[in-house]
């Protein structure tokens, strides 16, 4: 098939898939982005005719897809998808080597800037766009689910099925994941957008198990966020601090990965407009922490990837320059490359 014909029959079946209805010339014209007339792009639908990938319900009438095109059509999308996740794979290990070192980098050089305490949640998705979906047949009875975000950040999920899906079956659901939640923030998945999923498929069971395991794969708990810390003896420097009672308190916060979590998701979640945040003595949120001050800052990453950076001092810590280095360090890290 040359790459006019494929053009044409992507139209149609794009069309179709979201009209329901057959395809003439003219929206062919309108939406191939092929500079053809109405005469040529009917020559080609015979011809794709005669090849069985399109059908003429009826006389006179626009073209539909038969089993063959839409075949054709799943297979080339699978294969792209195939040749994405690839390169993904390839460069995958690299990347989070890579942010995993660049965000232990930028909690040493907060905590070395202020002597005080720095920490940093690793990245959440929650604003990231989907890039696509896919299940794939593991064994009977087992699907592996894959999701994948732009910026080519993948999640996986080994999902257990009762019906038995044959390979027309779950290509049929992807391509309903894909339709209904492509390009969607997590954050913009609507009831409408599950229910559509359900009433949609022909498998309605294994829908819905899918989309426990997706809420599940979208869902970041606390435990699941990785944090990064640096300079916590600094705040041991300042006297106030190292009352016993306190001190201990101070320790066990700091070195409690859920604390430390709970802390920043808290602070992140702040329906405030500004980026950096203050809380003085028992403005913190978390309670062992009422002797300190704490200032957070949003960062984001780009492709949706967002986190916080939070410095823990005394309450008569220098503001001015934590602010400073802070507001400095969050325009820096939109250029850290991934």
């Amino acid at each position: 098939m040359d790459q006019r014909k494929l053009i044409i029959l992507t139209t149609i079946i794009k069309n179709y898939l979201e009209t329901g209805e057959p395809v003439g010339s003219r929206t062919i014209s309108k939406y191939s982005g092929l500079n053809l007339s109405s005469a040529t792009i009917r020559n080609e639908m015979s011809d794709l005719e005669e090849m069985g990938y399109i059908l003429q319900p009826h006389t006179s009438a626009g073209r539909v897809p038969s089993d063959k095109g839409y075949r054709f059509y799943v297979d080339q999308l699978m294969a792209k998808q195939e040749r994405d996740l690839s390169d993904v794979r390839s460069s995958m290990f690299d990347r989070i080597e890579k942010l995993e070192s660049a965000l232990q980098s930028l909690v040493r050089n907060i905590a070395s800037d202020t002597h005080y305490t720095a920490l940093v949640s690793g990245p959440r998705m929650e604003k990231n766009r989907i890039k696509f979906l896919q299940i794939s047949l593991v064994e009977k009875g087992k699907l592996l689910f894959l999701l994948m975000f732009e910026g080519n950040i993948i999640k996986t999920m080994t999902v257990d099925v009762d019906e038995d899906l044959e390979q027309n079956a779950i290509l049929s659901v992807n391509l309903l994941l894909n339709d209904i939640l492509g390009g969607h923030c997590v954050e913009e998945i609507t009831k409408e957008d599950i229910r559509a999923l359900v009433d949609r498929s022909q498998h309605k069971k294994t829908m819905e198990t899918l989309l426990r395991s997706l809420e599940s794969m979208l869902r970041t708990d606390e435990q699941d966020v990785e944090i990064y810390t640096s300079g916590a003896t600094n705040i041991f420097k300042y006297p106030e601090l190292m009352d016993s009672e306190n001190a201990s308190k101070l320790i066990f916060a700091l070195e409690s990965k859920e604390e430390l979590a709970g802390l920043l998701q808290e602070a992140e979640e702040q329906k405030e407009d500004r980026s950096i945040q203050v809380y003085i003595g028992k403005e913190s949120p978390l309670q062992d922490m009422a002797d300190c001050a704490l200032v957070t800052a949003k960062y984001q990453l780009g492709n949706g990837m967002h986190g916080t950076i939070g410095v823990i001092g005394p309450k008569r810590m220098d503001y001015e320059k934590v602010l400073d280095t802070l507001s400095r360090l969050i325009q820096q890290m939109g250029n850290i490359p991934l």
